[in-house]
């Protein structure tokens, strides 16, 4: 019992104590170490964001002096806006001044187209009755004739006769004032021919003057429209690209087969529908224009080179250019375009540009031409 007692007294409790503060002081060790870890990582980012925000610092900036740009542009943008709105409106006034005229003439052109119609009836009418006058002319100056043949057998009957009886005297004076008669109304039917003449020339001269007032009319009109072609020819320029090989070529514009179809097809490419959907909306907004009283045309012509094709599908240049200008009408009709207002003709290779032989001679004859015209 006691020796029990003096093994309980003689316990050690400072190694476990020992043991305890090592455990204490390797977690401090710990929490240092990833105090630390966690400082250098705190500062890296800290430096990384102040990188940051001095790189955004400079893109602002650099988005300072755009804005800045962009407002000087938008400024002048506006401005021009401004001036062109302004010219837009003197233009419109100037346009409906130029419409107001046209209606004018063209209501001018119409009385003076009645008229001349009147005028060509009345000249039939007269010419009818010159050529009644001239035959009955004839037809007395015939009776005129027979009756002083007549008169003058009588009077050479009556001069061999010795005693002249009071009925041959008679005779004789009713003859004479027959004659006078006659030669009365023949001077009558000739005045009243002459005059019927001096009237018919009248009648020409206004005609033709008629005829000039509706050839200069129709000139005018030949003028607007050519206005509008080449309001229509700047635009499509414009949403096809400024490439050298369209060409406007008088009154037409001129594009390369190539930029369309496949070679010895008449299927458009996927970019080719593309630019005939730049070319239909163009298209409608020169027509929105165009004055309803002006019947126009858009007209498409197909060309192709001189060397022959011999297909099933096209037995000749004839069916192949023929083709393609369809397949262009056909689809801007998908467009929107009326069909009334399409014209499809293929010429094969007998309208050629350049008549050489060469590989650019035929490149440049492959074509379709695009006319803006009147029907």
């Amino acid at each position: 019992m006691s020796s029990l007692a003096r093994r309980r007294r003689g316990i050690d409790f400072w190694p476990g104590f020992v043991d305890a503060l090592s455990s204490l002081l390797m977690v401090l060790v710990f929490m240092l170490l990833i105090f630390t870890v966690g400082q250098f990582v705190l500062s890296d980012a800290i430096s990384g964001r102040d990188k940051a925000l001095t790189q955004l610092n400079a893109e602002l900036a650099q988005l300072a002096r755009t804005l800045s740009m962009e407002q000087e542009a938008k400024s002048a943008a506006l401005t021009q806006a401004q001036e062109l709105s302004a010219s837009l409106a003197a233009t419109a006034s100037e346009r409906d001044g130029l419409r107001l005229s046209l209606d004018q003439t063209g209501n001018a052109l119409i009385q003076a187209q009645a008229q001349s119609q009147e005028n060509q009836i009345r000249m039939a009418q007269l010419s009818q009755d010159i050529r009644a006058l001239e035959e009955l002319k004839r037809q007395l100056e015939s009776e005129a004739a027979t009756r002083l043949a007549e008169l003058e057998g009588e009077r050479d009957k009556l001069a061999v006769q010795t005693e002249l009886s009071a009925k041959s005297a008679a005779q004789i004076e009713l003859l004479n004032r027959q004659l006078g008669a006659l030669r009365s109304q023949l001077e009558e039917l000739t005045a009243s021919l002459d005059l019927a003449r001096a009237q018919g020339k009248a009648k020409d001269v206004r005609i033709e003057e008629l005829g000039k007032e509706l050839n200069l009319a129709l000139a005018q009109r030949v003028n607007e429209l050519q206005r509008y072609r080449s309001d229509f020819f700047g635009k499509l320029r414009e949403v096809l690209g400024n490439r050298s090989d369209l060409q406007i070529v008088g009154d037409r514009f001129v594009v390369p087969s190539e930029l369309l179809f496949a070679t010895g097809t008449d299927e458009l490419t996927p970019p080719a529908q593309r630019q005939l959907d730049s070319l239909a909306a163009t298209l409608n907004e020169v027509a929105s224009e165009i004055p309803s009283d002006i019947d126009w045309v858009l007209r498409i012509d197909g060309h192709t080179d001189r060397r022959p094709i011999a297909t099933g599908r096209f037995p000749s240049n004839w069916e192949l250019s023929s083709a393609r200008a369809i397949a262009i009408v056909k689809y801007l009709v998908t467009r929107g375009i009326p069909a009334r207002r399409l014209s499809a003709n293929g010429f094969g290779e007998f309208q050629p540009l350049d008549p050489g032989e060469s590989e650019a001679a035929y490149a440049v004859n492959r074509r379709i031409e695009i006319q803006l015209t009147n029907r």
